[in-house]
């Protein structure tokens, strides 16, 4: 698998990543040895860069990632976020202490001394509009409790804010067919600052699998049952804002462009990857079969334009309406 430099962290990283948002929580049951072995997976797919976050299972996903990586050689790259804890979540509260106390946790759980990438973990809007935020974490840097530091976004509007501080090295967002507007304007400021690009929910929580009906049932303790409407977070993040039943019919109108041999999901990350201002994409599973599958994407040809032509007519006459003036 390629690889791809990560803005100016001086790291190149894996075309596809793995997201470990599902082996955390609020993606159902999944039994800890079930966690571990899709980490496993990862790294023997030749994986080198993982995102996680604090309050993933409450500091589950960073602590399986210790534990797996305890018995290797590997070093991949780990991301992690901070942020989400604050309650009540607002952008005050985006403090140097704050900051410096959830930095030093997540340094424990991964057992080490400074964490490769932090990211302000999708923070209110005004928090963008606070230099003192970035201050404290460019003084975390200083300290070497952090090597760089990012953000993960909800708005594009976010993401153009935050690379006006110098110091923000990576922007973490959804983008996948679904979710367009990035292309129109970050990615070029993105890549005119040098700054990379994670693209998170690249499959619209399942959707883009190809692999969902509207008789599909989650759990209780899923958020594609809970937060449908958006009653726990920003509903962005569950089916990337797609109302279900229309997220199936765009599924349907993409289906047919998708070569021979390939997977709906493999499609879906290619289309992704063709996109040169992303630095990697970051699909989450704890299914091996689909970890290697989302691996191969990676070493398909670039798609056609016209390919690319039909995604974005099946995102205008589809999905537009519900996402484009949101995120």
């Amino acid at each position: 698998m390629e690889t791809r430099p990560l803005g100016t962290t001086g790291t190149d990283v894996t075309e596809v990543g793995l997201g470990t948002w599902e082996i955390g929580g609020e993606w159902g049951d999944v039994a800890e040895t079930r966690a571990r072995e899709a980490v496993r997976t990862a790294l023997d797919a030749g994986i080198t860069f993982l995102d996680t976050a604090d309050v993933y299972g409450d500091g589950r996903s960073e602590r399986l990632i210790r534990e797996v990586l305890t018995e290797r050689d590997e070093a991949p790259f780990i991301a992690t976020k901070a942020g989400r804890r604050l309650d009540p979540h607002t952008a005050e509260r985006y403090t140097e202490a704050n900051l410096r106390g959830f930095v030093d946790d997540s340094r424990e759980r991964l057992g080490v001394e400074t964490l490769d990438l932090l990211q302000l973990h999708c923070p209110p809007t005004d928090a963008y509009y606070r230099p003192e935020t970035f201050n404290a974490l460019e003084t975390l840097k200083q300290e070497d409790r952090i090597a760089s530091y990012g953000v993960s976004v909800e708005r594009v509007e976010e993401a153009l804010k935050a690379i006006e501080y110098p110091g923000v090295e990576t922007v973490q967002l959804i983008f996948n067919p679904f979710r367009q507007r990035p292309r129109e304007t970050f990615f070029r400021e993105a890549a005119a600052r040098n700054v990379g690009v994670i693209v998170r929910v690249p499959l619209a929580s399942g959707l883009l699998t190809g692999a969902l009906s509207a008789d599909t049932e989650f759990p209780e303790n899923d958020h594609r049952n809970f937060n449908r409407d958006g009653a726990a977070f920003d509903v962005g993040e569950t089916f990337a804002g797609v109302p279900y039943e229309d997220g199936l019919d765009a599924v349907e109108a993409i289906e047919p462009l998708v070569p021979a041999g390939q997977s709906m999901a493999q499609f879906t990350l290619r289309w992704i990857l063709d996109h040169d201002a992303v630095s990697t994409v970051i699909p989450g599973s704890s299914t091996p079969e689909h970890i290697r599958d989302n691996v191969a994407s990676a070493d398909l040809p670039r798609l056609s334009a016209e390919r690319h032509a039909a995604v974005r007519e099946v995102y205008d006459e589809t999905v537009r309406e519900h996402v484009h003036h949101r995120w």
